[in-house]
């Protein structure tokens, strides 16, 4: 079925959903979209180096070790043969540990973290060619996007992750795309997946980074998910939309389930998807972006305005107390005033910014202090919202800086070689990163995944040798 002509003919939105999913042809996507998923697995790539080179996912790392196969199945930047549900746990954990990686505004959910995990993890067991990798990536993408875009901030306001709850339907769909699966049983894969979606955003309160460990489980659960249904287990088709379906559960906000299948095959998520250029959570990235290039000295300024949307202050402004002496690093990346008083006072921001040695540094501390939080409007996605901020020196003068939205977002995409420049410096000096930027660019010619996952490993060998 040409996915150009997909018609609405199940009675469900995870039918529809799964029987779109199940029948996309590769060569019917457009070019476009095919590229920005392309730019999405290279991002994800290069960030699951960099945790390995940061040690950023150690915990994970070690139990998907204890989770063995014969299937030359590998994480991500590793050489030991793992189970598809190890490798799956280990990449999502690896490409979220350091919050640097992609976002997809109106959902506001990681979408790499857990699509790229199910598609390399199955991908390699079934030794998929890329052009399927790619393709499954594509219905991963679209699902987690579209399933949190349907009740936008939905989630987080009931608690949870967003991009813990909806990642286990598309590791759920991806797995079943690569194992050839009927729309019924990719119908139930949905349905098992829902079953044990959640990620509780209780790190907030207590400093902790059990949020980093969410994608990995995520696509974890999916993947198994996938593996009961094909197995003959049966998950409910009203996942979604039910009574006490995914929605009606978990999501604090009015949904439109709808929205999940609407247009499919004509509109895409995958393109709405925004690259960060900062390892911070993205709700405080556009105020960061409004005060660079401050004329006025640190040593001169006696108070900081920032304009914040509403939804986006809940997560990186309160409670001010912790946000302004935050306790871990991951505190400190979800701490908009300690955030902004490091850019501030080091003139950017980078994964250097937020070692543990560095979190209780009294001068940002102080300059924390002095950010006072206003509320902007609440229309509008939280992540797409406009930045605004105004810096006031001992001597009366003020200093304005104001952006329509933040770099890497939609409205200010960053390009091809800001990319490329992003994953050369999480990979570090090796040799081997042109070959592997160039392989995963171009996914949907190889024919399978092996020769990305030797130069990976062979990029992270190197690195952990010393100078």
């Amino acid at each position: 079925m040409s996915s150009s002509t997909f018609e609405n003919t199940m009675d469900s939105v995870s039918e529809v959903l799964s029987q779109w999913a199940m029948n996309l042809i590769c060569s019917e996507i457009p070019a476009a979209v095919q590229h920005a998923a392309s730019r999405h697995l290279l991002d994800g790539v290069g960030l699951a180096i960099a945790a390995h080179r940061f040690k950023a996912a150690t915990a994970a790392c070690t139990v998907a070790r204890t989770l063995t196969s014969n299937l030359g199945v590998r994480m991500i930047g590793g050489a030991e043969q793992l189970a598809v549900s190890g490798a799956a746990l280990a990449n999502g954990v690896l490409i979220h540990a350091l919050d640097f990686d992609d976002t997809h505004s109106r959902g506001l959910v990681h979408a790499t973290a857990v699509t790229l995990p199910a598609a390399f993890a199955v991908g390699q067991s079934r030794q998929s060619s890329g052009s399927e990798v790619l393709a499954a990536s594509i219905v991963g993408y679209e699902t987690v996007c579209r399933v949190a875009a349907a009740s936008p901030h939905g989630f987080h306001a009931r608690g949870l992750h967003g991009t813990s709850v909806s990642g286990t339907l598309a590791a759920a769909l991806v797995t079943s795309r690569l194992q050839n699966a009927s729309a019924k049983i990719a119908s139930n894969a949905l349905g098992i997946a829902g079953s044990v979606s959640g990620g509780l955003l209780e790190f907030l309160d207590t400093g902790s980074d059990t949020k980093t460990l969410h994608p990995g489980l995520a696509s974890m659960n999916g993947v198994i998910a996938a593996q009961l249904a094909a197995a003959g287990g049966q998950g409910p088709n009203t996942v979604l939309e039910g009574k006490r379906g995914l929605y009606a559960a978990l999501s604090a906000r009015s949904a439109d389930p709808g929205f999940v299948i609407a247009g499919l095959g004509e509109s895409w998520e995958t393109s709405q998807i925004s690259i960060k250029p900062i390892p911070a959570c993205q709700l405080l990235h556009v105020t960061l972006d409004a005060a660079k290039g401050s004329s006025i000295p640190v040593g001169e300024i006696v108070r900081i305005e920032a304009v914040v949307h509403p939804d986006s202050a809940a997560v990186v402004c309160e409670p001010r107390d912790r946000k302004n002496s935050p306790r871990t690093p991951y505190d400190a990346k979800f701490s908009l005033p300690w955030s902004l008083a490091a850019q501030l006072i080091d003139g950017e921001i980078t994964i250097d910014t937020y070692p543990a040695k560095f979190v209780e540094r009294p001068d940002v501390i102080r300059l924390a202090e002095l950010v006072e939080i206003t509320l902007g409007p609440a229309e509008g996605i939280a992540a797409e919202a406009a930045g605004l901020v105004r810096i006031h020196s001992r001597n009366g003068s003020v200093w304005e800086g104001a952006v329509s939205g933040s770099l890497g977002t939609l409205a200010h995409p960053v390009s091809d070689d800001f990319l490329i420049a992003k994953f050369r410096a999480n990979c570090g000096g090796s040799p081997l990163v042109e070959e592997l930027i160039d392989l995963t660019l171009n996914l949907a010619l190889q024919p399978n995944l092996d020769r990305v996952h030797d130069l990976a490993s062979s990029i992270v060998i190197k690195e952990a040798q010393p100078a």
